[in-house]
């Protein structure tokens, strides 16, 4: 039987779903393994370091440095003999760092501590003081609610839950919770700013095949957490952010929601599967994320649904393999000019042929739901894992 590789979209019932949780620098794990945690569980801290301030003490003090193109070659201050404080010191802010008087104590230079912080550097060459802001607390917490299935020692840990899962073709925003909220009544309506309401605090709410930079920008204020819709126009979407989106890793934005698209970009209808297979799950808690890339190391925005399996087995977690395209499978087109379409294979011809860049390349033929027969390059296509 025909079979050709291509990239996998996720849109699973259950799975078993395991969720690496890492700081960005060394720190303290604070669960053990085989913990049950929530989303919102603590599972390790550390601090992050503060931001370095740059002081001239010797401009404060009146000091005259040598000039060289080199630090080496310039000789010393004399600096230390006025310094009130010594590198690892903690200072508050107005705290003297050093002091200098002149003409027989008739007048006082001094530098204080513009901000509460700790000595980190001093240079009797230069004459600079690097004064380092307190350190940042920083709480990394389990996002999915399971068990802690590995410890990585001062780093983090492994969570595992039996969940639903869908991945999107695109998102912004990062990591957030709420209760899945229908507010579109069918795949094919648009959600629109007057269905918008402060009821949807807290909610990640569904809509239809597309939303606005109005209805965004109002379901901000309302409080909403995320939102899953089929499409967004590009233009609605650089009006929101306040810049043209990049081809980079998307996820950092600071938004105030999250905006996963099942579907792609411009007016798409939500996939009857994905807005049945939400709508089953109203009133469940989801997990999402936003963040995608479409380069190399593909990520997907994901909408996790945990579900509540008390005698789940968290041993190991489920091992995805894509295996191939064959007929009959489930596949989304990625390129146009169908894209955003599903349909499922139908056939894959062995010999090459030519498409409109004038390129022989590997087609398969794509029965879409509508009824449509379409060949496409394999490369335009990622299967549907379910």
């Amino acid at each position: 039987m025909a079979m050709a590789y291509t990239p996998g979209l996720k849109r699973k019932e259950e799975i078993m779903i395991t969720k690496v949780r890492k700081l960005p620098i060394l720190g303290e794990v604070i669960v053990h393994k085989g913990d049950k945690v929530s989303w919102d569980t603590e599972v390790a801290v550390t601090n992050l370091p503060g931001k370095i301030n740059v002081l001239n003490l010797a401009n404060a003090l009146e000091l005259e440095t040598s000039k060289g193109i080199h630090e080496e070659s310039r000789s010393s201050l004399g600096l230390m003999k006025y310094m009130q404080k010594e590198v690892g010191d903690e200072c508050e802010r107005g705290d003297i760092i050093a002091s200098r008087t002149t003409f027989f104590g008739l007048f006082k230079r001094e530098c204080r501590a513009p901000i509460n912080g700790s000595i980190e550097y001093v240079s009797d060459v230069t004459g600079q003081c690097l004064l380092r802001e307190p350190p940042i607390p920083l709480k990394l917490n389990a996002y999915i609610p399971g068990v802690i299935t590995d410890i990585l020692p001062e780093e983090g840990v492994e969570v595992t839950t039996a969940a639903a899962l869908i991945q999107g073709i695109f998102g912004i925003g990062g990591e957030t919770h709420g209760e899945i909220t229908m507010v579109s009544d069918s795949p094919e309506a648009a959600l629109t700013e007057d269905q918008v309401t402060g009821e949807y605090s807290g909610k990640i709410i569904i809509g239809g095949s597309i939303v606005d930079n109005a209805t965004l920008k109002k379901a901000v204020s309302c409080g909403v957490k995320g939102i899953i819709v089929g499409g967004i126009k590009d233009a609605d979407l650089s009006s929101f952010l306040g810049y043209n989106i990049g081809v980079a890793i998307t996820g950092e934005e600071n938004i105030g929601l999250t905006l996963i698209l099942t579907e792609g970009f411009g007016k798409m209808v939500m996939a009857d599967k994905t807005f049945n297979f939400l709508k089953r799950f109203e009133g469940e808690l989801a997990c999402i994320n936003g963040a995608t890339q479409i380069r190399a190391g593909v990520i997907r925005p994901e909408i996790i649904i945990p579900l509540d399996k008390t005698n789940a087995d968290y041993g190991e977690a489920e091992e995805q393999n894509l295996e191939g395209l064959s007929p009959g499978l489930p596949v989304r087109i990625i390129g146009p000019p169908f894209f955003g379409a599903i349909g499922h294979v139908s056939g894959l011809p062995v010999e090459l042929q030519k498409i409109d860049t004038e390129s022989d390349v590997r087609v398969l033929e794509v029965e879409l739901e509508d009824g449509r027969m379409v060949t496409v390059p394999r490369a335009n296509v990622e299967m549907i894992e379910e």
